[in-house]
């Protein structure tokens, strides 16, 4: 009996018995239909994340030690002067910019409405940096940083407060907004980020010239970007080096300020969501072990059903080798087709999400689909159709005809 022939036999049997072969199929269906849109699901967070975060990828952030230094003594100031030496690429050739800032708490003031926010006054690059976006309006320019011009720029949160949540934007820009008791032009709006939007940004010259004071030169932050995610470690210790210099630091416990970088974090955030992936795509192949359970037990039952035939046909000469193939082959197109059945059912089902999902909740990530999972989930069930229909087709080869024909 060849191949063609054992696969014709095996359809016969399968169709004589349709609504068990049906819903025997269904564990597998599910379980490969599930595997393959959580794997694009976990795909799409991902890469998600990866186009939310890749802008801070490479960047470092430098702030002044809180409290006592632990070497001893008090920590000094950041000021401008660590801020040039910082941007000199001589001494830093994998540092791409050097972006400082200053901080504070001001008063803003528009109409009869007053409210507190929070104040940053740092240079026209901070934007590229910070990974924020403008909503309406735009962000001061060069000209205006280097001119110390008194221009403005609101989060939207600080907008509501001042001009109510119904607010056009569009007329928020260009209005006069009072800072403490210095007035400033609104120049623009920030796109919210749901933490940093009850906020004002200002030039960092108009900042110290009018909100917070100049203090020597002093900076509160300092915002580095490698130039590139791959020389994050190579410029932060660049920059280590350089304020070692400028501060006077010889060891380490002595250094007056903390160099940050945000690749450790966004490393963990990825690998938490490759572990979320992981776990879930695991639940989802439970119901294949399951749906294998099912073949395994359906193929025992069909090997009862036929013994008498089992015994017929080695009467008649038929080999060990072709019962156990017929029924091997019979498992296998049974896990096979459900295989391929929830296939179709995974893969439509993830590309339905890609084109539903955007429109219905624009912050949940849009499923990825590759070829991997797709191959793997089908290989997967054909390989539990072997394993699932092993055992009922060696005990099939292994009956004795004389005992099967007396079978009833």
């Amino acid at each position: 009996m060849n191949l063609g022939e054992t696969l014709l036999a095996a359809l016969r049997s399968l169709r004589s018995n349709r609504l068990r072969s049906v819903l025997t199929t269904f564990g597998i269906i599910i379980g490969v239909a599930a595997v393959i849109v959580l794997v694009a699901l976990g795909n799409g967070m991902k890469a998600g994340f990866d186009a939310q975060f890749s802008a801070l990828a490479n960047q470092i952030t430098v702030t002044q030690a809180t409290g006592a230094v632990p070497g001893g003594g008090e920590a000094r100031n950041l000021t401008d002067a660590d801020v040039k030496a910082l941007s000199n690429t001589q001494l830093a050739p994998d540092i791409a910019s050097v972006t400082p800032s200053v901080t504070g708490t001001v008063t803003l003031t528009a109409g009869q409405t007053q409210e507190r926010a929070s104040l940053v006054g740092t240079t026209s690059d901070y934007l590229n940096i910070s990974d924020r976006s403008i909503a309406a309006g735009s962000w001061f320019s060069t000209a205006q940083d280097q001119g110390n011009q008194k221009v403005a720029v609101l989060g939207e949160q600080a907008v509501g407060l001042l001009y109510g949540p119904t607010a056009n934007l569009d007329q928020v820009v260009g209005s006069t907004v009072r800072i403490n008791n210095t007035s400033f032009t609104v120049e623009g709006v920030l796109t919210p980020d749901g933490q940093n939007d009850n906020v004002v940004m200002t030039t960092l010259g108009a900042a110290r010239g009018y909100l917070v004071g100049n203090n020597n030169g002093q900076v509160d932050q300092i915002t580095i970007k490698s130039t590139s995610a791959d020389t994050v470690n190579q410029a932060t210790d660049e920059a280590t080096a350089i304020l070692d210099k400028q501060h006077d630091i010889r060891t380490a416990v002595d250094r007056d300020y903390n160099v940050h970088s945000n690749t450790n974090l966004l490393t963990q955030r990825s690998q938490f969501i490759d572990f979320l992936t992981i776990f879930t795509t695991a639940v989802a192949a439970i119901s294949l072990v399951v749906g294998g359970i099912g073949v395994a037990n359906i193929m025992l039952v069909a090997v009862t059903e036929r013994t008498r035939e089992i015994g017929i046909r080695k009467a008649i000469g038929a080999r060990r080798m072709v019962i156990l193939k017929q029924f091997l082959v019979e498992a296998v197109l049974l896990t096979g087709l459900g295989g391929l059945v929830g296939v179709v059912i995974g893969v439509g089902v993830t590309e339905a999400a890609g084109l539903v999902l955007p429109s219905l909740v624009p912050a949940f990530p849009t499923p990825v689909l590759t070829t991997a999972p797709v191959v793997i989930a089908f290989a997967v069930s054909l390989a539990i159709g072997l394993l699932a229909g092993g055992y009922p087709a060696n005990r099939a080869a292994g009956l004795r005809p004389i005992e099967a024909l007396r079978f009833e």
